[in-house]
């Protein structure tokens, strides 16, 4: 576990020295100081670091040097705390805190936290493709896969499924399962290749590191439905059963706690099957079986 706790610290204070070198001040952006500030007051609002860290270790796994890793791993932070702030917005999930803290159109007003997560929505794509550490054909290849995970196809077409579901009967687990494949387990897929492109890992290591992180997301998604009824708001960092509050459709609400438990298990070992694929994958594994019990 000393190990584990190491090497999981030494990705979050990579991530968060990297994430103020490329989100701070300069003359030339002096006018919108207010901009920057709503951005980092959610990206550097804490949190798990959990994408960034899956692409620090399929890439250091598979042989690649963690500065290459570097604009890939806070792009996609930055992504997901981009959809964070809209997710809480009036028009969204409507919810007033998010890690312990007000939620971003709290503590800036809605228009500024609509553009803040505008910002952190474009801010990735410029810091791949000005990173020194990649190759051309990486960075087109980390591009491609990193829009196609977050759009229409990705985690935002994945929040239209959840909006259209509020307050339906006819959601079941084929849909659930479409939702949390789009909303959650493609941007926690989308970090473990691109780790793996970083590494120039060979097409079929890639493809393992993608089921990989598919399955991780699920199971990811179903604990974050647990904890949302079992947990409290100290613990969550955000109101404690938002998802009823919203009519939200979950797997625990379509099936029980027991049964989305089940699930939960079951998509963590087919993670961890896929794990067997990548070398070198002890940090991974411990990840993965820490995520499934986690409290928060």
């Amino acid at each position: 576990m000393s190990n584990f706790n190491e090497t999981l610290y030494r990705y979050i204070e990579y991530t968060e020295k990297e994430l103020k070198n490329f989100n701070n001040y300069s003359h030339e952006n002096r006018p919108q100081v207010k901009l920057i500030d709503a951005m980092n007051y959610s990206l550097r609002a804490g949190g798990k670091r959990l994408r960034p860290a899956l692409v620090y270790a399929f890439c250091e796994a598979l042989g690649g040097e963690m500065e290459k890793a570097a604009a890939p791993a806070c792009a996609i932070e930055m992504l997901h705390t981009f959809s964070l702030i809209h997710d809480d917005l009036p028009a969204m999930d409507n919810d007033d805190f998010r890690r312990g803290k007000p939620s971003c159109h709290k503590a800036f007003g809605e228009a500024m936290a609509i553009l803040a997560g505008d910002a952190l929505a474009v801010l990735p794509f410029e810091i791949i493709a000005d990173t020194p550490h990649l190759t051309a054909d990486q960075k087109v290849l980390i591009i491609s896969v990193l829009a196609n995970s977050v759009g229409r196809d990705g985690m935002i077409g994945g929040q239209v499924i959840d909006l259209e579901n509020e307050n339906s009967d006819c959601v079941d687990e084929d849909n659930l399962r479409n939702l949390y494949r789009c909303k959650t387990g493609q941007l926690i897929a989308v970090s473990c290749v691109m780790g793996a492109i970083c590494a120039d890992a060979e097409n079929e290591t890639i493809r393992a590191a993608a089921e990989y992180g598919l399955r991780l997301g699920f199971a990811f998604q179903i604990i974050d439905d647990i904890l949302d009824v079992t947990g409290t708001t100290e613990e969550l960092g955000k109101p404690a059963g938002s998802d009823v509050k919203s009519n939200k459709n979950t797997y625990v609400s379509l099936f029980g706690i027991e049964k989305a438990q089940l699930a939960a298990d079951r998509a963590t070992s087919e993670a961890l099957e896929w794990l067997d694929a990548i070398p070198n994958n002890e940090f991974l594994v411990e990840l993965t079986e820490n995520l499934l019990k986690r409290k928060n």
